[in-house]
């Protein structure tokens, strides 16, 4: 029983991508396309579908997903216009939306436009997905036209057809007219139903056919489109010749190597069959009429010679209006086919027996045919400049080639030229010259080709006569691989010659036999076309063998990129021995990263050695160098997405076994990818370095060129920076030992050849096989290499060469972490103190699988300190400290990455002459790098830097005259220290040695005055206040002023006045960092801080005058115009706390309110209890002038008050702990203001005067007069760095501290 034909979702998916791709892969397809649909469309909907285009084509050339939404926006409006469907198909297939792009295009079928569909549209999509369906229809279209021109006699050729009546050329018309009305009407159905199926994601039955017009109402439901009726007409084409499956595609394939397949090919598309040459065809080629092309190969010469192209028009006059252009054209080109059908075949030339006359008599190659071999006797030149003989080009062209044989380019043109007349008559000429050299008809040699090889040759040897049989079967062999119609010969061919490439010694040169070009397409369309997975592996194995031996094999595959796209399908489809042919082949790695290969290279490396075919180069091989091809990849995303999936594939199994390979390329390649794996993600660098075998690279550094010895020469050196000591000098005894000469020779002498970027690596190498034993005195391995990365560090012509140089010289320190990243930075910091995880340090959870966290234990840190102070010492001691010099001038350079590498190498070997013996090069040290450290230490933007210059001088002041020798630089360091001491304890020891000894600190710390502002039309500066970069200031007029402090100048960025009477006080709220008003009107406000300005978001009335305001914790804590402090919450609630005082001035900390009084007094009250603590009694005078507390700060643990003299004291300190009191500054002024640094106490007085006390030693250091008949009013502090002062003639001044 017959079983019907069933469409499949894949296939209509699979051939509408085909569709797709190839109309977006041609601008100018797509332009034709579109006018030709616009000129359809209604006039009204041309604008809109015009700019829906011209998006498609921008998101095509731009990749602009933008524009392709705009193009859908624009085309979903209008769903009854094909060209709205065609456009969406594409817009759908870029979007990867392949089942909506299917059903758009199949909407264009399902429309009035069918005809159209077919013929101009999409003709390659009908053919594939709607003919196979169609044949019932084709066949009656057949039957109906054999009937009507049996009766004019039987034959249909060209010259009958021009007798028959205008009855028969009627019923003909009519025929034609009713084929096309029930082509169109099918199509519909099958559209419906194509979509149906892609909808519900079944197979379903396809829907009955119509054989006539709807106007006869003969629907017939029994006729369906049978697998059995489509091969009994494939096997009556095959009879009559009108049929080669070796230019057709099969839609029913099976999977390379396994028997239960998914119906999908494994080969690329490939069509190449004539483009249609009349808008209507719709005919198929294969239906014409046997009859109608039966005439002798005689009569067809005959008419062709004898008759001219104006008498063959006019004898056609008739047929021109009994049948359509395309049917007069498709029996034309089918009786050129049948006419070649009966001429003999061109046999392929005996490359073993060449031509009679050998040597230099020879004929030319230029006259003889590249298909035939044989000299030319109607030779033709074609538009690539090729020439051919004309009979063996038409056949080709007949079989639906549109390419040249030998350059494999599209032909625009596949008319036939006239004769090429000079070089026939050349020929002639040679001829008549060379008679005796002209070889015999080919026709015997044909007779000779179609002989069959005698039976089984026997145990003893090879008769003459089998031998000849064999080359005659070997010959034929070849003929039916480039020159069959039919596929199954083709292959058959192939299995053919493969045996015979493997087995059988015919003394004769198979391979010269089967490198020429036309046989190298015949293998190549054997891969095109077949899907036996035998057939694909013989042919890809010949090729790879052919092209592993003749590069001019390769260069015949390569003129064609199909070609390549077709090895990379095979491979990826699992033909694992395509791998050595597509590493022949040379693919760009942009292309092997578009067809996304590697994930199947990386499978290939699961393949046992027993499972593949030996072949003369062996597909392991290839595999790795192509892998290597990619990996060193300019590209730098390509090259990093090979690694990333090499690590998560495992693959790094037989890639350490290429180490060990026989073949030194496949060496090189295998240290170039695992190298690259190493600089992409370190972390599998302890992997490698436990299972490599290094001793055969170092057979291979003997005799590498100068490229593959550094790439050999890096990766040793990347391999000895594990995290392990022990485990690196074990790496570095390997490399020294086990070579078969002596690795540091060889690297020496390479060393003094090697170009300049090369140069430093080897030189860092050489020096580290040169410390495996203690330092000797001489040696001229460590002084050329020391050489070396000097002379390197200097050399400004090569930046890169510099960089390399001090990154190598810092790496030398030893310590690195599990990505092989140098650790001197973070071993630096952490001896300074800085407790933390290193930012190039793992966490443990994100190293790789490849390492595991190494516990650091005492053989392991003394193998680490023994290793630092070797290294150090030969590093320092060379030549008296020359490398200070050369680091000295590296910290000086412009490029920021070698100034880190400098700075951090000189702070390293700075550093680690506190634990060397004194060589002499102390002095030298400090005369070349004190002052750059110094520079570091004040100017540098990174806290880090800044440390590791204090380290680096902390170690300066160790020498023997350390202090004296910085005693003048004193002044350049003091204040970077300061600012360090909260970051590094290291800071609070070097301030004690270069501070606390000095005498005097005036000769330290400058103030000068920066600025001068003048506000007396605002009264009075009642308050002012620093936050950020911004300065606040509070007037008698109810003024608030916003200043910014840049370049040494006070800018106003705005002043707002909401207050009636004077701002008294301004305070910053440590919880949301506002900023509050208080005021004499009763109000505080509340404002919001800006980038420029200020606003005011709340208004809080106090109900009394605000004389000072401190807020904490939501309480707004101001001392009011009687005894007392009031305590106000925002939301209004009030008390009165230690109401038996006049408070003159508050302070704030961690919860607690410090208040100094009228009476001298000073209090500590504990807001949330109330508790009020006495931290200085009052005095009671009952007569004479009273000495109130003005000014009060908190400071850590000290409390300072100041006021009015008393006792002959005007400040006291007092312990915040105990409340007892630590010092007292005696000054005969009134205090009015007071603000506390680091290092000093400022004190505003009422004269006008400001004297700075030191704060440690509570000696005055300073007193500045800010102006006369004037007092200080408030003090704010601005990072220790700024001193800001208001007083009362309105004038803001502020001071530097330096």
């Amino acid at each position: 029983m017959s079983s019907v034909i069933v469409t499949t979702g894949a296939q209509i998916l699979r051939h509408t991508g085909a569709f797709t791709w190839s109309v977006l892969g041609q601008s100018e397809l797509r332009e034709q396309l579109t006018g030709t649909l616009l000129r359809d469309s209604p006039i009204s909907e041309q604008k809109q579908l015009n700019l829906a285009a011209e998006n498609l084509e921008r998101g095509i050339s731009l990749s602009s997903s933008s524009s392709l939404t705009l193009a859908e926006k624009l085309l979903l409006p209008l769903p009854h216009l094909p060209l709205s469907w065609l456009l969406l198909c594409l817009l759908h297939a870029l979007c990867n939306r392949p089942i909506e792009s299917a059903l758009s295009l199949l909407r264009i079928f399902d429309s009035n436009k069918a005809s159209l569909a077919r013929s101009e549209i999409a003709p390659h999509f009908y053919d594939r997905l709607f003919s196979p369906h169609l044949f019932p229809v084709f066949g009656w279209f057949h039957e109906q036209r054999t009937q009507i021109l049996s009766s004019s006699g039987g034959a249909t050729s060209a010259k009958v057809l021009s007798k028959i009546s205008q009855e028969q050329a009627a019923k003909l018309r009519e025929v034609e007219r009713e084929y096309q009305q029930v082509l169109d009407h099918n199509c519909r159905l099958l559209a419906v139903y194509f979509k149906e199926v892609l909808v519900n994601q079944n197979a379903l039955t396809p829907p009955p056919l119509i054989l006539k017009t709807l106007a006869e109402g003969a629907i017939v439901d029994d006729v369906n489109n049978t697998k059995d009726d489509i091969m009994q007409m494939h096997i009556n084409a095959f009879h009559n010749g009108l049929h080669n499956p070796m230019w057709s595609e099969r839609e029913v394939s099976v999977e390379f190597l396994s028997p239960r397949s998914s119906p999908s090919p494994i080969y690329p598309e490939r069509v190449l069959k004539p483009q249609n040459l009349s808008k209507t065809s719709t005919t198929p080629f294969y239906l014409n009429s046997t009859a109608e092309t039966e005439f002798s190969l005689e009569e067809s010469l005959l008419s062709c010679s004898s008759d001219s192209e104006e008498e063959y028009e006019e004898k056609d006059k008739s047929i021109a209006l009994l049948e359509p252009r395309e049917s007069q054209i498709q029996e034309q080109k089918l009786t050129i086919f049948k006419q070649s059908r009966s001429s003999p075949d061109y046999p392929m030339a005996d490359l073993d027996t060449p031509l009679h006359g050998i040597g230099k008599h020879a004929p030319p190659k230029d006259f003889v045919c590249p298909i035939t071999s044989h000299i030319f006797d109607d030779p033709v030149t074609l538009e690539t400049g090729q020439t051919y003989e004309r009979k063996a080009i038409e056949e080709w062209f007949n079989r639906g080639s549109l390419t040249c044989p030998i350059t494999r380019q599209k032909l625009q043109n596949t008319q036939l030229p006239k004769t090429n007349y000079v070089l026939k008559r050349l020929i002639a000429s040679w001829k008549d010259r060379n008679p005796h050299l002209v070889p015999p008809p080919y026709e015997d040699t044909e007779a000779v080709s179609k002989s069959t090889v005698p039976s089984t040759c026997s145990k003893i040897g090879i008769t003459q006569a089998t031998v000849d049989g064999m080359m005659s079967e070997l010959r034929s062999a070849i003929n039916n691989l480039y020159m069959s119609e039919i596929l199954q010969e083709s292959e058959a061919a192939v299995l053919q010659i493969e045996k015979f490439w493997r087995g059988v010694n015919l003394g004769v040169d198979i391979h010269s036999m089967l490198s020429k070009p036309a046989v190298i397409n015949g293998f190549m369309e054997i891969l095109f076309n077949s899907v036996e997975p035998q057939v694909l592996r013989a042919a890809v194995f010949l090729l790879a063998e052919m092209g592993s031996r003749d590069n001019a094999v390769i260069k015949t595959l390569t003129r064609v990129d199909t070609d390549v796209e077709c090895i990379i399908a095979l491979f990826k489809n699992g033909l694992t021995e395509a791998v050595v042919l597509l590493y022949l082949l040379n693919p760009s790695t942009t292309t092997l990263a578009e067809t996304a290969i590697l994930e199947s290279l990386i499978a290939f490396f699961d393949k046992k050695e027993e499972d593949l075919l030996k072949m003369c180069f062996k597909p392991k091989t290839a595999a790795v160098l192509l892998l290597a091809r990619i990996v060193g990849s300019s590209e730098e995303i390509i090259a990093s997405s090979v690694v990333n999936t090499l690590f998560s594939e495992k693959a790094f199994g037989v890639l350490l076994g290429s180490l060990g390979a026989d073949l030194a390329k496949e060496r090189i390649a295998a240290v170039e990818i695992l190298l690259r794996c190493m600089e992409e993600d370190g972390t599998c660098r302890n992997s490698i370095a436990d299972k490599a075998e290094l001793s055969p690279l170092l057979e291979t550094l003997v005799g590498a060129t100068e490229g593959e010895r550094f790439k050999i020469i890096k990766f040793f050196s990347e391999l000895v920076k594990l995290n392990r000591r022990t485990f690196n000098e074990q790496i570095l005894h390997i490399i020294k030992e086990e070579g078969p000469f002596s690795t540091m020779h060889t690297l020496l002498i390479y060393l003094q050849t090697a170009l300049q970027d090369q140069c430093p690596v080897m030189a860092g190498l050489l020096l580290q096989l040169d410390l495996l034993v203690e330092p000797r005195k001489m040696s001229i391995y460590r002084e050329e290499a020391m050489d070396t990365l000097i002379s390197c560090l200097r050399n400004t012509d090569y930046p890169v060469t510099q960089l390399a140089a001090a990154e190598t010289i810092m790496s030398l320190q030893g310590s690195f972490d599990f990505s092989g990243n140098p650790l001197t930075r973070e071993v630096l910091l952490r001896r300074a103190g800085i407790n933390r995880s290193s930012r190039s340090l793992v966490h443990v959870d994100q190293i790789s699988k490849f390492s595991q966290e190494i516990e650091i234990t005492p053989e392991e840190k003394k193998a680490a300190d023994d290793w630092e102070r070797r290294i150090a010492y030969i590093l320092v001691s060379h030549e008296f400290g020359t490398l200070f010099e050369a680091l000295a001038d590296g910290m000086k350079s412009r490029n920021p990455e070698l100034r880190s590498a400098c700075f951090i190498s000189a702070t390293w070997l700075i550093h680690v002459l506190n634990i060397l013996p004194d060589i002499g090069v102390q002095v030298a040290a400090r005369a070349c790098l004190l002052k750059q450290f110094i520079a570091k230490l004040n100017s540098a933007k990174d806290v880090e830097d800044r440390i590791l210059s204090m380290l680096a001088l902390n170690t300066f002041l160790h020498f023997s005259d350390g202090l004296g020798g910085l005693t003048s630089y004193t002044k350049g360091i003091l204040k970077g220290l300061r600012e360090l001491k909260r970051s590094s304890p290291l800071a609070s020891k070097m301030l004690k040695v270069l501070v606390e000894e000095n005498e005097s600190k005036g000769d330290i710390w400058i103030h000068k005055e920066l600025i001068k502002e003048d506000c007396r039309e605002n009264g009075e500066v009642m308050s002012v206040i620093c936050f950020k970069d911004k300065v606040f200031s509070g007037h008698t007029d109810g003024t608030i002023k916003v200043w910014t402090l840049k370049d040494n100048l006070l800018h106003l960025l705005q002043e707002i006045q909401e207050h009636t009477k004077a701002v008294t006080n301004l305070v910053i709220s440590e919880s949301d960092e506002r900023l509050y008003s208080g005021s004499l009107d009763r109000t505080a406000k509340v404002w919001s801080i800006g980038k420029v300005a200020i606003h005011c978001v709340h208004v809080h009335d106090m109900k009394d005058q605000i004389h000072n305001l401190v807020v904490t914790n939501g309480l707004a804590c101001f001392i009011p115009q009687g005894t007392g402090i009031k305590v106000q919450s925002l939301n209004g609630e009030s008390k009165l706390l230690n109401s038996s005082k006049y408070v003159k001035c508050l302070a704030h900390v961690n919860g607690k309110l410090y208040c100094g009084c009228h009476d001298s007094s000073v209090q500590e009250i504990h807001l949330a209890t109330g508790t009020v603590s006495a931290i200085q009694n009052g005095y009671k005078r009952l007569l004479g002038k009273a000495n109130p507390i003005h000014a009060l700060q908190i400071h850590g643990e000290l409390i300072y008050a100041a006021g009015s003299s008393l006792d002959g004291s005007v400040v006291k300190i007092w312990n915040n702990s105990n409340y007892s009191m630590v010092g007292s500054m005696q000054t005969g002024s009134e205090v009015r203001a007071m603000a506390v640094s680091s290092e000093f106490i400022y004190l505003g007085c009422k004269g006008g005067n400001v004297e700075i006390w030191d704060k440690k030693k509570h000696n005055r250091v300073e007193t500045s007069q800010m102006g006369t008949n004037c007092k200080v009013n408030c003090m704010a502090l601005d990072n220790n760095e700024v001193l800001v002062i208001g007083t009362s003639d309105g004038q803001i001044q502020v001071w530097g501290v330096n």
